[in-house]
């Protein structure tokens, strides 16, 4: 996080990369008493956003100390200041029920969300009734059923500040939803993908990319001892997007991605090279948080400080990424985010189709799939 600031007596200039130029303009001008337009932002290359960079804290910080001295400011936080004094992604809890039919179909769905609400802090006039749109969003993922019941419980930490990241809303909802379709999938004794496939009667998109996803993933061809497929399907931000993970697990618990097929419906490809990439580096973050994103706190103060214990997917752990784009006439929909969602529930899907075993909790602990 980083930002210069130039304070004259009837102007001030900020220079920095953001997601959100005007709240960073308002926060400077609410801080000198300068009238808007007495404020200059020179947005730059923004680098690393993914939500920490709608937030106009370092803004805020260099503006007061630029008061301060009669001459231009620079601040730079530290990786260790950064990730120490951070907006954190929110934590959740969810609560799933549904009744099944004789053949195993749902009848009825129930899905509990609660947690923080960054709307309800960032964009106020969006959280109304006490309902968090952004909380919500894909809370029974893209299926139909007879009966739906969703509700929100905000309920926020006394001492931690949260924010967006990347994926919003819909990363909580599809890791507790397609965990929980797969599990009721094992309680009808069905296919977890033919499963799925039965309920997209609303979404025949949705059903594109989870039977191409399955082809290109061989689903249903044996795998080594160890060795597991889960898939994982999502309607996000317009789009379309399933994923089939393939892992194999240790006796010790170590979990191993060996390969990942994405495959994205998300209307009209303007670029689809970028598309692509989108799509390897949402898979790669939504990879970095299910193995390692932890954040823990010890007598009130973060006790991660950099990449070496608040670890990122490094190189050699990148598994095969197969991309696939469906061609489509459609409106153009998101991609910026959309691979996140659907690689977490994907990765303990497999999990349990090598290990027997089902993991309800991000990040993914090895201790919990150790073979006793």
């Amino acid at each position: 996080m980083n930002c210069t600031v130039a304070l004259h007596r009837d102007r001030c200039e900020l220079w920095l990369g953001t997601q959100a130029a005007t709240r960073v303009q308002s926060a400077a001008a609410k801080i000198t008493g300068l009238p808007l337009e007495a404020v200059e932002v020179h947005n730059q290359f923004l680098g690393g956003g993914f939500g920490r960079r709608v937030e106009a804290d370092v803004v805020e910080q260099a503006v007061r100390i630029a008061q301060k001295v009669d001459r231009p400011v620079k601040v730079i936080w530290s990786r260790e200041e950064d990730v120490q004094h951070d907006f954190y992604r929110p934590y959740h809890y969810h609560v799933l029920s549904a009744g099944l039919d004789p053949s195993g179909r749902p009848l009825a769905w129930s899905h509990r969300v609660v947690g923080s609400s960054t709307t309800a802090r960032w964009m106020p006039q969006f959280f109304k009734g006490g309902l968090d749109g952004d909380a919500v969003e894909g809370a029974y993922g893209p299926y139909t059923f007879p009966n739906v019941f969703v509700d929100y419980v905000r309920q926020e930490s006394p001492a931690i500040n949260t924010g967006w990241w990347r994926g919003v809303g819909p990363t909580r909802n599809t890791f507790a939803v397609e965990g929980f379709i797969d599990e009721l999938a094992s309680a009808a004794k069905q296919d977890p993908v033919r499963y799925r496939a039965d309920l997209l009667a609303e979404h025949p998109r949705a059903s594109v990319v989870l039977e191409r996803a399955a082809r290109l993933a061989k689903w249903g061809n044996p795998l080594p001892a160890g060795g597991g497929r889960g898939v994982a399907l999502a309607f996000a931000f317009g789009s379309y997007v399933a994923n089939v993970a393939e892992v194999s697990v240790t006796p010790t618990g170590d979990v191993t991605v060996k390969r990942i097929i994405c495959v994205a419906d998300c209307g009209r490809a303007i670029n689809p090279d970028t598309i692509v990439a989108q799509m390897q580096s949402g898979i790669v973050y939504g990879l970095s948080a299910a193995l390692y994103g932890q954040i823990t706190l010890k007598n009130g103060r973060v006790e991660q400080s950099n990449f070496h214990d608040y670890r990122a997917l490094r190189i050699d752990e990148i598994p095969q990424l197969d991309i696939s784009l469906v061609d489509s006439s459609e409106d153009p929909g998101g991609v910026g985010e959309l691979a996140v969602p659907c690689v977490a529930p994907a990765v303990v899907n497999a999990i349990f189709a090598a290990t027997g075993k089902r993991l309800r909790a991000l990040p993914i602990n090895s201790n919990d799939l150790k073979r006793t």
